[in-house]
Order: C-alpha cells, then sequence, then structure tokens
C-alpha cells in the first residue's frame, strides 16, 4: 500500500506562482513513476507533468506547462516526496491537481486532489 498526502493549492492572481508538494509513503520501494494530472471542470483528467523512474530525473511535462512548471523529488528514507514549481501561472491552469503514484506491478494511487484557482 501506498499512501500520498497532498499539500499546496489555493487561489493565486495570473502570473503568480505556486508549489504543490505530494508525501509518499508506505510501500515506496515498490514505485516506479509519479506524476501530478488535473481535472479542470468538464474536462477529462490529463498528465501535466511526471517522474518517469522514480530516484531519477527522467520527467515529463504536457505541451501546456513546458518551461513554466517544473517536477522534482526528493527521496528519503521511508518517504518520497514530489513537488510541482507552478510560475507563469493562467487562468487556464485552474483545476484540481492529483498526484498520482504508480508501482512496478501496475498499481496506480491518488492523492484526494487539490484546488488551484487562477483568477484575478
Amino acid at each position: 500500500q501506498v499512501q500520498l498526502v497532498e499539500s499546496g493549492g489555493g487561489l493565486v492572481q495570473p502570473g503568480g506562482s505556486l508549489r504543490l508538494s505530494c508525501r509518499a509513503s508506505g510501500s515506496i520501494f515498490s514505485l516506479s513513476a509519479m506524476g501530478w494530472y488535473r481535472q479542470a471542470p468538464g474536462k477529462q483528467r490529463e498528465l501535466v507533468a511526471g517522474i518517469t523512474s522514480v530516484g531519477t530525473t527522467n520527467t515529463n511535462y504536457a505541451d501546456s506547462v513546458k518551461g513554466r512548471f517544473t517536477i522534482s523529488s526528493d527521496n528519503a528514507k521511508n518517504t518520497v516526496t514530489v513537488a510541482l514549481q507552478m510560475n507563469s501561472l493562467i487562468p487556464e491552469d485552474t483545476a484540481v491537481y492529483y498526484c498520482n503514484a504508480r508501482t512496478f506491478s501496475g498499481m496506480s494511487y491518488w492523492g484526494k486532489g487539490t484546488l488551484v484557482t487562477v483568477s484575478s
């Protein structure tokens, strides 16, 4: 089992910045990849940014956030924390952001989600 705890999110003006954090605990040795997804009202959930191999710097980003968002990870003894630094935010970034973790066996875990609202 893997537990995910998200933090960050909130209301920010266009052009502003926010930082999301997701801490994974439990069977972290089984993790193969982690990432952030988002779901805007009336739209499907989409990948924002991911670490394709936990413990490496291999990352991928949605075209819409390249150059503005940065994903990073910090691996401690019993936890893995993945952060999403979001800069130059635009109203189209408004969504509920979800942390996701996948294991080598194909299990997928989701956080509860955190709301990001970009509005003046």
